[in-house]
């Protein structure tokens, strides 16, 4: 049974506590399927999280079992299942594909047999098997539900919190839902908590619970609530919720509390009797070590898998999206052919000889004068020429590494979200990210380096530059994963990305002079410098002094800057550790 004992939540507003759920007494035993219901902002998805354990309560408690949710902890991940309003799949990705990696996220399979025959029977329960291999991003909003539905059931939840799964629904398709979740409260004891707005079907449901500015206004079988309300049609029942403040509602539940629930275990025990309720639902309670026996043979079945399991199937997922988003690969594409070239459309003037001064001194100074003019001139011609191409290589490479990771994490958010709260672990999907944005950093670095080394003006190491191209783009790819992580909207993080890397160039101090006391605090933290900077340092001696002419670079070398390029990437990827393990639902 789930109890509620005068369950609280509140939040602060204007200086004043408010109960968003307010001394909420309620019993659900095994089996049952309840509606919750009251008018908008009546706190139904509010109660919904705080028996999720997503909202923590700040009074009462919570008891599952006989175990009280307050003092021995929240629900393990294989005991509850939450459908949110939000799709929880992917668009590019197949039913069984999505249906699969929630499988292989929360449940520890044996063998691949086991596997499938899970899936199988998931598929088959919510009455997906016939468009198993149909595309997410085509299905109709009722399909949609029953794969979240779906991918909660994968671990055979005791407990299934749905919030508004049949909002914009047509009608057959509402009563087609409400009815799989009345089908599935009947197996295994599972008890299925409905947020809904809506007053139809209610004939489907257990009990009903009516909620109004928080407060519980009544609990009971259905077909008392019109009696309840003194109403004809259920449709009014909301209108008749503002006739009286919720205190009053309260007050009168209270007094009436005991009768209604002595009618829902008439209709319980009607149940048992026809047979209609699971085993499960009525067994006898057990001893202590009976039960302790079966707590840990349940656990041993739903085990969360290991970290490379989720691991592996976060990373085969990504590649899998990646591959299918025609619009994202061609930008990859576009990207990686047209950047080296654009550089090397500036190649003309990095490309002249630099000439040097004569052995023989001169013994017209008027000579000796031009000489040393015209070999200045070149030196800042062609070096000037080279600083600037490094760094635009540098200021594209870190376009690229924003675009890599902008919206990774905060693209994903609501999915990241419910799949953490279903046993996923944060470590595992930081480490998915950074393998797949690993492999698009070095093709691309190592590209660009590579091509404006054959076809351009660069005259330095190769290995060097391409070492230093390889860690801008993984600093700004890092910070901006960090972004990502710490965002919580994708917009917010596309932006923020964007005006980042807008402030590179003119903060590298590499084109435009800042004030030394400026320079001096913003250097430090100014990934496309150091980059550029260890570049320049890679150049041939000869182009290296040209360059040296037209820029300072004497407060760093090779070695300065690897090491603060490689504690950029470190700290962004600690930041993007917490952005992940910070919860962020809406």
């Amino acid at each position: 049974m789930l109890e509620l004992k005068d369950v609280c939540f509140t939040i602060r507003k204007d200086g004043v506590d408010v109960n968003l759920v307010d001394h909420v007494s309620i019993k659900i035993p095994k089996g049952h399927f309840m509606a919750i219901v009251g008018p908008s902002g009546c706190g139904k998805t509010t109660l919904m999280k705080t028996i999720a354990g997503l909202n923590p309560e700040s009074d009462g408690s919570l008891i599952w079992d006989g175990r009280n949710l307050s003092e021995d902890g929240d629900f393990s991940p294989s005991e509850i299942g939450y459908v949110p309003q939000f799709s929880i799949a992917y668009d590019p990705l197949t039913v069984d594909e999505s249906v699969e990696a929630a499988t292989s996220l929360r449940v520890k399979s044996r063998n691949t047999e086991e596997l499938d025959h899970r899936i199988d029977r998931v598929l088959d329960e919510t009455g997906l098997s016939p468009i198993s291999d149909r595309l997410v991003k085509v299905l109709s909003g009722g399909q949609k539900r029953r794969l979240g539905l779906a991918m909660e059931l994968v671990s055979d939840p005791k407990i299934l919190l749905c919030d508004e799964v049949t909002s914009g629904l047509d009608p057959r398709s509402e009563r087609e839902i409400v009815r799989l979740l009345h089908d599935l409260s009947r197996k295994d004891g599972r008890i299925v908590l409905s947020v809904t707005h809506s007053l139809a079907h209610l004939e489907l449901y257990d009990s009903i619970l009516v909620l109004h500015e928080g407060k519980v206004a009544f609990h009971g079988p259905p077909e008392q609530l019109n009696h309840y309300f003194s109403v004809n049609d259920t449709e009014e029942v909301y209108p008749r919720l503002t006739k009286q403040p919720s205190e009053r509602w309260q007050s009168s539940w209270n007094k009436h509390r005991d009768s209604y629930y002595k009618m829902l275990e008439k209709n319980r025990q009607r149940l048992i009797e026809s047979g209609d309720l699971g085993a499960s639902a009525v067994v006898s309670p057990k001893s202590d070590d009976d039960k302790s026996e079966s707590d840990s043979s349940h656990i041993r079945e739903t085990q969360i898998p290991g970290f490379l399991s989720q691991f592996a199937t976060l990373l085969s997922r990504r590649w899998r999206i990646f591959f299918r988003d025609r619009g994202q690969v061609f930008l990859q594409l576009a990207i990686l052919i047209c950047f080296p070239v654009l550089v090397t459309l500036f190649s003309e003037k990095a490309s002249g000889n630099i000439r040097r001064f004569s052995d023989m001194r001169q013994n017209n100074i008027v000579q000796e004068i031009k000489e040393i003019q015209t070999v200045r001139a070149d030196q800042a011609k062609v070096g000037s020429a080279i600083s600037g191409i490094i760094m635009f290589q540098v200021v594209l490479l870190a376009l690229m590494g924003s675009n890599n990771s902008a919206r990774e994490i905060a693209g994903e958010r609501q999915i990241y979200e419910k799949e953490k709260f279903g046993g996923l672990r944060p470590m595992a999907y930081l480490f998915s990210k950074i393998a797949f944005l690993s492999c698009l950093i070095i093709a691309q670095s190592l590209w660009m380096a590579f091509f404006v080394n054959i076809f351009g003006p660069f005259r330095g190491e190769f290995i060097e530059h391409a070492i230093f191209l390889l860690l801008i783009n993984a600093s700004m790819t890092s910070i901006c994963l960090a972004i990502s992580a710490l965002m919580r909207t994708a917009e917010q993080a596309s932006l923020l990305s964007i005006y980042l890397v807008g402030f590179q160039l003119p903060l590298s101090g590499a084109v435009l002079a800042l004030p030394e006391h400026i320079e001096a605090f913003t250097r430090p933290f100014i990934s496309a410098y150091w980059s550029w900077s260890g570049s320049v340092e890679a150049l041939q001696s000869q182009v290296h002094g040209a360059v040296k002419s037209v820029v300072d670079t004497s407060l760093s070398n090779q070695y300065t800057c690897l090491f603060t390029l490689t504690i950029h990437i470190l700290a962004a990827l600690g930041l993007a550790w917490i952005g992940t393990r910070r919860p962020q639902w809406d």
